[in-house]
């Protein structure tokens, strides 16, 4: 290993010296991990340094992000990297950012927040299941991350999956940022964990010692095969390993050392050897151009739906109709589910293509996070779970939007209407979240024929997309020809007498078209437009609707603040002035009837007639 000594000393030198310069970072985790990375990175990991999407490259994920000067200082020592853009670390117009994005091409996905690594990384290794391939996923985690649940919803998910193509490696420095980890360097107890997990263990009593990490990768490698449960290299190192006044000490954690303190360190460090390049070990036929991993274009031309006009079917029961057609269709489509696949309906493709299909238990931040990984490996995801359920997912859907991912999320029992299961089981914050995430396509349609296309729309569409669906069972409002598109909005009812615009999506569209026969009655004529592209938003019909008419009402079973009433007045900011008057969810809902339910949040049809009439 006496080579990987002085690589050791090159990637120390790159940590140190590309922190200092950049005045911040996080030195100490990433002297920790070097002999890790290292002896994986050089000696036993796969990868096409010239292709990183060829599909039998081996997959490295730090979930310990803020290692990232390690992470860069690899492909440096690789030839990747010069050492001007080393020091370019954390700038502005730099790719080398403070936690690995996707910015800088060799990163799987984007990590810093941390507990979610492992996850991505179980996506990619059921990828890899999935596909028959042979590459390996590695995931560099801290001991400090390992207090997050995430991570152990990933561990008991990998080996109910028998993911033995699964390598996690626990970096156990001791030191977090404001003090020990709950465990310190007690490997045994971190050990004793994870096994009762179902994972295999491999301990490294001195994880900076060259010898000791590779007999221990040597070793685990050679046993995968035997046993189908994934991996786990469980570390002691020093945190701040080769700079004698960093060694396991506090208050480093994060902080950059000074110019001064950068020289006595590189003293410390010796003479190093600038021109080592070191070769990183190519997968088997990685000059196949055939297996390069790339986009394929996706259309949408599904059967077309076979509902009937006023039939009573519920959005979530369409949403799985289209699963299953989609299923037929692509073969890149998968479908995660926690635990309430027949409440979301996406049990019906679960039964149609069982190997396709992921149950991920009750743990929706695990799931939104594996989802990441299998869109990563170029499979689409769709994942559903009740919609007040995504709010737990909101920093792994915000990972996820980072990346670019294209996945599919699907939240069900909307709102206060569905009913008797109370307010924990009612989304009403679901819109406002997916919202502030920049170029994100939310849908809310309001019948099986809609959720049904704007389901299959979604297959073809970047990004994030989230689909909310209902409980009840609605009536088929449009005829199976009908046709929606991303942005777009219906108007339903519409005249030159229109006194004003009703804008609804979902269930409370029922009630606004109840409101307008109940109205029309009076002699009262208004506009009524199915808003279900949210974001980007139908925005022609709504201000054509301002233009044409006195007063605009928004209508959702949503909280208030956030939701769609709060799309439309973004799209009125600017515009003709006309008055916006949001009807939603203004108190803390309570078990009850829909219609109890709907009338105590004044949604219902007689709170529309109410609030028009006192307008008009």
């Amino acid at each position: 290993m006496g080579n990987f000594y002085e690589i050791c000393k090159l990637l120390r030198y790159y940590i140190l010296t590309s922190i200092t310069k950049a005045g911040s970072g996080h030195v100490t985790s990433s002297l920790s991990a070097v002999e890790l990375m290292a002896v994986l990175f050089y000696k036993y990991f796969r990868f096409d340094l010239d292709n990183p999407e060829y599909v039998k490259n081996d997959r490295l994920i730090f979930s310990k992000g803020h290692a990232s000067p390690l992470f860069y200082s690899l492909y440096k020592i690789a030839g990747k990297i010069t050492e001007e853009e080393m020091m370019t670390l954390r700038k502005f117009d730099s790719v080398l950012e403070g936690h690995p994005t996707k910015r800088f091409k060799y990163t799987e996905v984007p990590t810093g927040s941390l507990g979610q690594g492992l996850s991505a990384g179980l996506g990619m290794a059921l990828s890899a299941k999935m596909d028959n391939l042979d590459f390996l996923t590695y995931v560099l985690l801290g001991d400090g991350e390992m207090a997050e649940g995430q991570v152990w919803e990933a561990m008991e998910v990998a080996a109910k999956y028998k993911l033995n193509n699964l390598i996690g490696i626990v970096d156990v420095n001791r030191l977090g940022q404001s003090g020990e980890t709950l465990l310190g360097n007690n490997l045994q107890q971190m050990e004793n964990r994870i096994k009762s997990f179902g994972w295999r263990t491999y301990l490294i009593n001195d994880g900076n010692n060259l010898d000791e990490v590779s007999v221990a990768y040597s070793y685990v490698l050679s046993e995968l095969s035997k046993n189908e449960s994934p991996y786990m290299i469980i570390a002691k190192t020093v945190k701040g390993k080769g700079v004698s006044f960093l060694e396991n000490k506090e208050g480093w954690h994060g902080k950059a050392l000074s110019e001064d303190e950068c020289k006595k360190a590189l003293l410390e460090l010796g003479e190093v050897d600038k021109s080592i390049i070191t070769r990183v070990e190519r997968p088997e036929s990685a000059n196949s151009k055939s297996e390069i991993r790339s986009l394929k274009p996706r259309t949408n031309n599904l059967q077309p739906t076979t509902y009937n006009l006023g039939d009573s079917v519920a959005t979530r029961e369409a949403y799985g109709d289209a699963l299953v057609e989609l299923g037929n269709k692509y073969e890149d489509v998968v479908v995660l589910d926690g635990d309430v696949s027949n409440s979301t309906y996406s049990d019906k493709f679960k039964e149609k293509f069982p190997g396709r299909f992921f149950e991920m238990f009750i743990a929706e931040q695990n799931m939104t996070s594996v989802a990441l990984g299998l869109s990563e490996r170029g499979k689409v995801p769709y994942a559903s779970t009740f919609s007040s359920f995504w709010t737990r997912a909101l920093d792994q859907v915000r990972m996820a939007h980072m990346a670019g991912s294209h996945t599919v999320f699907c939240g069900s029992h909307a709102g206060v209407s569905i009913g008797e299961d109370g307010p924990s089981q009612m989304g009403l914050e679901d819109l406002t979240f997916f919202r502030t995430l920049p170029n994100t396509t939310i849908f809310y349609p309001s019948d099986a024929v809609s959720a049904y296309k704007l389901t299959e729309i979604a297959y073809g569409q970047e990004g994030i997309v989230y689909v909310r669906t209902t409980r009840p069972k609605t009536p088929v409002i449009y005829p199976n020809d009908k046709d929606f598109k991303i942005g777009g909005s219906h108007t339903l009812n519409e005249s030159g007498e229109d006194l004003v615009t009703v804008i609804s999506a979902g269930i409370t569209l029922h009630e606004a078209l109840k409101a307008y026969e109940e109205l029309k009655k009076e002699g009262i004529i208004i506009r009524i437009i199915d808003l279900y592209s949210i974001k980007p938003i139908g925005e022609k019909a709504i201000t054509k609707a301002a233009k044409e008419t006195k007063a605009i009402f928004t209508v959702e079973d949503h909280y208030v603040v956030g939701g769609l009433g709060d799309a439309v007045l973004e799209v009125l900011a600017e515009k003709k002035n006309v008055p916006v008057y949001k009807l939603g969810v203004n108190k803390i809902p309570k078990s009850g009837k829909m219609e109890e339910l709907l009338r105590y949040e004044e949604i219902d049809a007689e709170a529309i007639v109410k609030k028009v009439k006192s307008v008009v």
